[in-house]
């Protein structure tokens, strides 16, 4: 799937819900998410931020090598979130 660079395509609340609930109870993300290239990337990152940007949301994180990065939510094709023990 070529990841659209004009036309955003919502997430569902429920989906957006648990971004935020991540991001609150600063817990790591596993996510697997296509980039501007369309390479499909799989990482362990740290939720910062929810952002919208020109009418589309983006989830602000660290990677695992400590890089602050954007990702659109309706790029990200899967995520676990990992509860802090």
């Amino acid at each position: 799937m070529k990841p659209s660079k004009n036309t955003y395509q919502p997430v569902s609340c429920e989906q957006h819900s648990q971004y935020e609930l991540a991001i609150m109870h600063k817990n790591k993300l596993q996510i697997t998410y296509k980039d501007e290239n369309c390479s499909t990337i799989n990482d362990i990152v740290t939720p910062i931020d929810v952002q919208t940007v020109n009418k589309a949301e983006y989830l602000v994180a660290l990677s695992s090598e400590n890089k602050k990065f954007h990702v659109r939510l309706d790029y990200i094709e899967k995520f676990n979130i990992f509860n802090k023990s």
